[in-house]
């Protein structure tokens, strides 16, 4: 059961309510994971920032953005994030199968995104480490410096939501992801 209840665009606090609009145009509605982190304008204007930055100046495609995100959802272990990344990575071009194979850390067709999500994996377990194994690796299948320090911000905004959905409960307002319990 939630902790909080879910603003709307007209509940939010007034500093957060404009942040809320703006994501509500992006998604379409207002997300219980936005609505939630509305209660306080800070949580919800850092989330922001970092998607926004990520947005703006990172290089990843939807897929590889999307593959970390179910990887680090899996991780920690976040169903509505998984459900949710589910969703936008069907949008992206995978499979449903795709998309539990990634969750469940399986292999898939492509080693060159296998490698990178396997360090976004790493990551998001072992509390920031990767092994050099996963980043030589990485490194091996054509991932630039600069693309691997590019992971952190992912697992980071990842992070992020992850645990507060985990902190006040969120309910899940999408479809379930396949292969979830509960």
């Amino acid at each position: 059961m939630p902790r909080i209840p879910v603003h709307t665009v007209d509940s939010a606090p007034a500093p957060g309510g404009e942040t809320l609009r703006r994501l509500e145009k992006r998604f379409g509605r207002v997300l219980n994971i936005h609505g939630g982190m509305a209660h306080s304008p800070v949580v919800l204007a850092t989330y922001a920032a970092m998607s926004t930055a990520i947005a703006e100046h990172g290089t990843f495609d939807a897929r590889t953005r999307e593959a970390i995100a179910l990887a680090v959802g899996a991780v920690d272990a976040c169903a509505y994030c998984q459900s949710a990344h589910t969703v936008s990575a069907r949008a992206a071009g995978f499979t449903e199968e795709q998309t539990v194979a990634i969750r469940r850390g399986e292999r898939g067709d492509d080693p060159k995104l296998d490698a990178l999500v396997q360090v976004a994996r790493e990551v998001a377990g072992e509390v920031g480490e990767a092994s050099d194994a996963a980043w030589d690796e990485a490194a091996a299948q054509g991932w630039t410096d600069t693309q691997l320090t590019e992971v952190f911000a992912h697992v980071a905004v990842n992070l992020y939501t992850n645990y507060f959905n985990h902190y006040v409960r969120t309910e899940l307002d999408v479809p379930a992801a396949p292969g979830l319990d509960g």
